[in-house]
């Protein structure tokens, strides 16, 4: 992660260009009291009952929902999100907080083993100690509540190193966390450079770092821990495949999938990157899609989080445009300073194109077609990634025949995505490993000691 110079940590509007504050990097005195505040603290916030720990994550997400109107628009502000949409990842903290509160007593028990010896053994999940979480811009609340509030609840101390665009939102999640009454040094917020994070994988101190991002940033947060034997949790791109198999009604279909795909702008690792369809409906779903892109006034879209995602968007449509793909609609790129690129529709992409292997992370629909059930599962399998992917089909096990083999974390039929503070959220191959969410969101950073009593 190192590298010669890093942006400052700077709150930037997105739709207008303009720096609306600027935040100091921590000094290395700051990040070491950090960690020796976080490693303290454990020793005594390990000890407090599962029950106290789960009352003040209830009181987080009690303030995230009372505070929802200030936090969307800092969201707004900071990295372009549609207010209602901001409104609604602020909801869905106070439902993530409100479930470890509520079930994290529970899922955190002791499991019994049935041991043939007739003695007494059982599975322990404990607290390891203090973490680092190194959270991304396009969901500034949500990834931070899905690393926080589990382990919030079993007992761990966190380090917070948030995305250099959004600080004030950074910011803003630690007033919660002092408001609710969470002890000093339970959970902290860090502006680190790239150069301190390294310090705080490598410090002793330090049990396990979580991470929500690039490729990039991931291999080398995997490769730092690795070195310095810390359990890691990466949740990375995706490339999602979004296969239509058939269905009794193309224009609802098509707006479903142009809904999903423009979500936050595009910029979701879920989304469906991919569309893949079937001959039969390819072309009206794709003369659907363009209607939708060509209904839009300039003024009915969000701009992308800055100026450097839509060039980095913008030049692998580009390329593929030059390389015989077809631009359907949209893909222009907006007047004046703001970061605005209008929601394209693009086909023809082939494997020699970028498009076909990276992820375009903003509102740039890709359809491919396919003619068999076969050829649709080996397209959508023919991916570095594997976040997740879905399966449409008025025949529900024809679906299900297809979305059992696709090699993703989160395969889902018949809709764009099962969502939920109680379902598992996660991938294989490139898009990371480890599962944040649910029950299996609790077990990532604990001990699971086993326990043995010799009757």
């Amino acid at each position: 992660m190192t590298q010669t110079q890093q942006p400052p940590y700077a709150s930037t509007n997105p739709a207008t260009g303009e720096v609306t504050d600027r935040f100091d990097f921590a000094t290395d005195d700051a990040v070491e009291s950090a960690l020796a505040a976080g490693a303290s603290a454990f020793a005594t916030w390990r000890e407090k009952p599962i029950e106290e720990r789960a009352a003040l994550a209830k009181k987080v997400g009690d303030l995230f929902a009372e505070r929802s109107d200030e936090l969307a628009r800092l969201a707004v502000e900071e990295m372009g999100k549609p207010l209602s949409e901001a409104e609604e990842e602020v909801e869905f903290c106070q439902a993530i907080f409100g479930y470890y509160a509520e079930h994290g007593p529970a899922l955190a028990a002791d499991q019994p083993i049935t041991s043939f010896e007739g003695d007494t053994a059982m599975v322990q999940k404990r607290p390891i100690g203090l973490l680092l979480g190194v959270m991304p811009w396009n969901f500034p609340y949500y990834q931070v509540a899905r690393f926080a509030a589990p382990n919030l609840v079993v007992g761990n101390t966190m380090l917070l190193k948030h995305a250099e665009s959004v600080p004030r939102c950074a910011q803003a999640i630690q007033q919660i966390f002092d408001d609710a009454g969470v002890p000093s040094g339970v959970y902290q917020n860090v502006f680190a450079t790239f150069a301190q994070i390294e310090t705080v994988i490598a410090d002793p101190r330090v049990q396990g770092v979580s991470l929500t991002g690039s490729e990039r940033a991931g291999s080398r947060i995997a490769e730092l821990a690795g070195r310095n034997l810390k359990k890691c949790v990466l949740e990375l791109g995706g490339s999602d495949p979004y296969v239509i198999l058939d269905t009794d009604d193309v224009a609802a279909a098509a707006k479903q999938a142009w809904e999903t795909r423009l979500y936050n702008t595009g910029q979701a690792c879920n989304s469906n990157k991919r569309m893949i369809v079937m001959d039969d409906v390819y072309e009206p779903f794709v003369d659907e899609l363009v209607g939708l892109a060509r209904s839009l006034a300039p003024d009915a879209y969000s701009p992308l989080s800055s100026q450097t995602a839509l060039d980095r968007l913008k030049e692998v449509v580009d390329d593929a445009v030059a390389k015989g793909a077809e631009l359907r609609a949209g893909g222009e790129v907006g007047d004046g300073s703001g970061a605005f690129y209008s929601p394209a529709v693009l086909t023809g992409v082939t494997p020699e194109m970028r498009a076909y292997r990276e992820e375009l992370f903003g509102p740039v629909a890709v359809v491919y077609k396919v003619s068999s059930d076969d050829e649709a599962l080996e397209l959508a399998n023919d991916s570095d990634y594997g976040l997740g992917g879905a399966v449409f089909s008025s025949d529900p096990e024809r679906a299900a025949r297809v979305a059992s083999r696709l090699d993703v974390g989160m395969a889902n039929v018949n809709t764009p995505a099962g969502e939920g503070a109680e379902i598992p959220f996660g991938g294989v191959k490139r898009s990371g490993f480890g599962r944040e969410l649910g029950p299996l969101g609790m077990d990532e950073f604990v001990n699971k000691r086993l326990y043995y009593v010799k009757d």
